[in-house]
């Protein structure tokens, strides 16, 4: 296995492309892969959560990175990836936001891009009345 530790990286980028082209068997298989190289690393964890978030498994999405943040406080990427599943959650909208607001202030630009375009989202559609929410409640 020692030798195979460099291409954690190498599988866990290819999780992450294999979840933008809706292949959720391979992204899966790559996570574990990376898993049995690096277990202690939260990297696997938030491509689950990842995953999550692209099908809209919100809560599933909320609990892997709820857990890379409570291991690794200073995670920027979960904390945005967190802020923009709670977002998306009716009654945690505000929590996501707050959280959103966080990260817009990272040193990072791409975290900074992140949350930008996030708050952007909430705004223009998320806060927007009627939500999805309730356009579904009111076909009921």
């Amino acid at each position: 296995m020692e030798k195979y530790k460099e291409d954690f990286l190498l599988l866990l980028e290819a999780g992450f492309i294999a979840i933008n082209q809706a292949d959720e068997d391979s992204a899966i298989k790559l996570f574990k892969a990376a898993e049995l190289l690096n277990p202690t690393s939260t990297f696997p964890k938030i491509g689950y959560g990842y995953l999550h978030l692209h099908k809209l498994e919100l809560q599933k999405s909320i609990k892997c990175f709820q857990e890379v943040v409570k291991k690794e406080p200073e995670n920027e990427m979960a904390q945005t990836l967190l802020g923009i599943a709670l977002s998306m959650t009716p009654n945690q909208l505000f929590e996501g936001e707050k959280l959103l607001n966080t990260t817009l202030k990272s040193k990072d630009k791409l975290i900074k891009t992140l949350s930008n375009t996030a708050l952007d989202f909430v705004d223009n559609f998320i806060k927007k009345s009627p939500s999805p929410a309730h356009v579904q409640k009111s076909k009921k």
